[in-house]
């Protein structure tokens, strides 16, 4: 495949530029189609041709602007100084090739073309008539042609200005599409990660416990049984509720069910499952309680709910604290458990505790327990 040569004009272009080329050779005929008074010069195909040759280098003006104005000057005085034909009542060719190089030359060049268009102007006028009415009209002329291709070069920057935004801005818009995504990804992984992790590790717990509890307390194995099937339960209802609000194509009638998001109020349910499974769970509450708001209470319960599922699944702990801190400016909870210590601390549950956290300008932290025993994670949220 052939490539285009540098600054290949786009056909749309060239399209216009002949069709500027053939107004200008229609209306520059007028004056040989028209009859003349007897007493001029007869209009000869000489004349014509010579005319015609001041039209052509038109067509290429975008490409040399410059050149094709100092062409069409030359052919100008070629045609004026060499034969005697019908005068033009306007000269059209000068006036294109002038607007063309002030729309599209340089701020150098543009001066150095006016004072050349000046320079011809002045003793082309003194050869015809010599009067000043003629001067100025031609100079005004030349005057005008160049203002309009200053504002034909405006308007076109303005509009390739206004393209550039529109698209930056459906870049930015992508972008920002692409990272709202992203973090709706990270939190739909958070909460399927909360869900599923603490009620695996509930239900594997009772189930550890099971069996040695149907042959000492058969009706603790009782219990155990109820608990794994409640916890599963409640698991299942939970993650249908999540699929059905990502579902676009859910069945049914009307829309997926917007069930509300865990609240404070919830934590005392989830805080008996925890002992169901025969961890010793202790909740207190500090300060005074202040309303907060439906995102900030969902993320307490699930920084909760994971830090316990911490303890279940990694800790070996017989017994944790949840407190519940309440300051003017802040609430703080804290998961202490008394367990194996921190050991290495690392997981996607404390990533998403943290995250949670800094979601809502918190902080969280973890280590050991006070004492120096046993593990605490601890978060401050920003009221």
């Amino acid at each position: 495949m052939r490539r285009p040569w540098p600054g290949r004009l786009p056909r749309e272009a060239w399209t216009t530029d002949i069709g500027v080329t053939l107004l200008v050779q229609a209306a520059i005929t007028m004056p040989f189609v028209v009859p003349r008074s007897a007493s001029l010069p007869p209009a000869t195909w000489a004349a014509y041709g010579l005319t015609t040759l001041t039209v052509l280098p038109l067509a290429v003006r975008r490409r040399a602007p410059v050149s094709v104005l100092i062409a069409v000057l030359s052919a100008g005085a070629l045609y004026r100084f060499t034969v005697d034909g019908p005068g033009q009542p306007l000269p059209y060719t000068g006036l294109v090739a002038f607007y063309t190089v002030a729309e599209l030359s340089s701020p150098r060049r543009r001066l150095a073309v006016s004072l050349l268009v000046t320079a011809a102007v002045v003793p082309s006028v003194a050869v015809n008539t010599g009067e000043a009415r003629e001067l100025l009209f031609s100079l005004f002329v030349f005057a005008a042609a160049y203002a309009f291709g200053r504002f034909t070069h405006t308007r076109k920057a303005y509009i390739r200005a206004m393209e550039d935004r529109a698209r930056q801005r459906e870049v930015t818009h992508r972008i920002e599409a692409e990272q709202a995504a992203a973090r709706e990804r990270a939190r739909i992984a958070r909460e399927m990660h909360d869900i599923l992790s603490h009620a695996v590790s509930l239900m594997i717990v009772q189930a550890e416990a099971g069996p040695v509890a149907v042959r000492t307390a058969p009706e603790r194995a009782e219990a155990a049984f109820d608990a794994i099937s409640e916890t599963g339960r409640d698991a299942m209802v939970q993650l249908r509720r999540m699929l059905g609000v990502l579902r676009e194509d859910a069945p049914g009638d009307g829309a997926p069910p917007r069930t509300p998001q865990p609240a404070l109020s919830g934590l005392p349910g989830l805080l008996d499952r925890v002992r169901s499974g025969g961890l010793d769970v202790t909740h207190t509450v500090t300060g005074r309680p202040v309303a907060l708001p439906a995102d900030t209470e969902a993320t307490v319960y699930r920084i909760v709910q994971e830090a316990l599922t911490n303890v279940v699944r990694h800790a070996g702990a017989s017994r944790v604290t949840v407190e519940l801190g309440h300051t003017p400016d802040r609430l703080t909870v804290t998961v202490t458990d008394d367990g194996r210590g921190p050991g290495t601390a690392t997981g996607l549950g404390l990533v998403g505790i943290r995250e949670r956290a800094a979601a809502h300008g918190g902080t969280a932290g973890h280590g050991a327990g006070p004492d120096g025993t046993g593990f605490q994670v601890r978060v401050a949220l920003p009221l």
